[in-house]
């Protein structure tokens, strides 16, 4: 097997990590799936400056993310359904608690700052060690030791619960009241 074939194996077992972490950022299948595309094709194209040794995962998860960065300061520029009647013609109400916990939980995400949510995406969602994800991040250790406690604690804060396991709770006795 030559080294070529080897990288490639390694980063095509990486693809489902990649993917679910780009869907985590771009909050849209067919936007994940251009996001890991977007980052195959620079990570294959540049595998020439990919230390070998060193953390694949954490190379790949960092072109994700800056690709991902790249493209929203791009799209700000853009206005893609000014009056929002694409985007009208796609909600559709949830038909299980676990989609309306789910929507609160995104909700919750969004108001957390773009440095604690990242970081407790990638330590929380993504299966990340921390020094992975400070890898990511471009910061220390303990900088995102602390951005992921604060996250959580923010996030149980908006979503009004003392501990994860009330997320829940609160998520389904708040759908019984509404039936």
């Amino acid at each position: 097997m030559t080294a070529t074939s080897s990288w490639r194996d390694e980063v095509v077992a990486l693809i489902p990590a990649l993917r679910a972490f780009a869907w985590s950022l771009s909050h849209n299948g067919s936007d994940a799936d251009d996001l890991v595309q977007d980052t195959l094709i620079k990570a294959w194209t540049n595998r020439d400056k990919f230390e070998p040794g060193t953390n694949l995962r954490a190379w790949l998860f960092t072109i994700l993310r800056n690709t991902y960065y790249t493209n929203v300061l791009r799209r700000r520029r853009e206005v893609r359904d000014e009056q929002g009647e694409y985007a009208g013609a796609l909600k559709a109400a949830p038909t299980q608690e676990w989609s309306v916990a789910m929507r609160s939980l995104q909700s919750a995400l969004q108001q957390l700052p773009d440095e604690h949510r990242e970081a407790l995406i990638l330590v929380g969602a993504a299966g990340l060690s921390y020094e992975e994800a400070a890898e990511i991040c471009g910061c220390a250790l303990g900088t995102i030791k602390s951005r992921v406690n604060r996250a959580r604690a923010r996030l149980l804060k908006i979503m009004d619960a003392e501990d994860a396991t009330d997320v829940m709770a609160l998520e389904y006795v708040s759908v019984a009241a509404r039936a």
